[in-house]
């Protein structure tokens, strides 16, 4: 038995666009769902969902048997290493982590080593459910090539210090957080503010430029589509939590509009 090949690590070196979908309900029925749709890639949010460490676990059982990437973020950041939350993450078996609020290359440079086995890291020896307990042999040896990490820049700290943390090396990805970049220059929640797309355009050209695979994630369509457009190589193009919001509120209000229209029934 051997290590199983991250698909998705090879997909961002190849220059493989990847469609991806965030998952906020922290249920694995619902991940099993989300897993049946034919996305490339699964992002289990342990920063903005009440997700735990057993909650991940199930939602990466939940995924497993179809061909879908899992990532899990993390709740970290902003220096904050959290070696122990990267550890038990990929122990769980995890291949492929993103990390919020990334702002500076030693920041990135460490959480490559947190991702690693000695001697290239710093992870402690273990592996749990990754290598299968203990029946992939070699799993302390071949982990590291699949590790793969992705680091979120969102911040104007982060685009500041852009260029190091993208050629940090070890590093695979760089994903764009719009919400909080607009917050931070400024614009809180107005990520469609001109001043913060020509920075999100500004970064994708230099993350590419590395290169590396430049990530980004919004529920609006034209944008996503500009973002592809312009180079970003993994999107996440909507959130089970927003798709359910607006598909219930519409699914009554188209309801709740035929019953107030029609007539009043008489009474006798």
């Amino acid at each position: 038995m051997h290590t199983p090949v991250n698909p998705f690590k090879q997909a961002l070196r190849a220059r493989q666009t990847q469609i991806g979908l965030w998952m906020n309900l922290a249920d694995p029925l619902a991940a099993e769902i989300c897993a049946c749709a034919g996305f490339d890639w699964l992002l289990i949010d342990g920063e903005h969902s009440p997700n735990d460490l057993r909650s991940v676990l199930g939602a990466l059982q939940a995924v497993a048997p179809y061909p879908v990437h899992p990532i899990v973020r993390i709740p970290m950041g902003h220096g904050h290493v959290g070696q122990a939350a990267i550890k038990q993450t990929l122990d769980l078996g995890a291949q492929t982590l993103l990390v919020p609020m990334v702002d500076t290359a030693e920041q990135a440079a460490t959480l490559v080593q947190s991702m690693r086995y000695p001697p290239q890291g710093v992870r402690g020896m273990g592996g749990a459910r990754a290598s299968r307990w203990g029946h992939i042999a070699r799993y302390p040896h071949e982990a590291n090539d699949q590790a793969c990490l992705l680091v979120q820049a969102e911040t104007t700290t982060a685009l500041a210090n852009l260029d190091a943390i993208a050629a940090t090396e070890g590093v695979d990805g760089v994903f764009i957080g719009p919400a909080d970049l607009s917050a931070s220059m400024g614009h809180v929640g107005n990520p469609g503010h001109p001043e913060v797309q020509a920075a999100i355009s500004d970064a994708i050209a230099r993350i590419l430029k590395a290169g590396k695979a430049p990530g980004i994630l919004s529920p609006d369509e034209s944008l996503s589509r500009s973002y592809r457009a312009q180079g970003a190589v993994f999107l996440a193009v909507g959130l089970d939590t927003n798709l359910l919001v607006r598909h219930t509120t519409a699914l009554a209000a188209r309801f709740k509009d035929a019953v107030a229209d029609a007539p009043a029934s008489k009474t006798y």
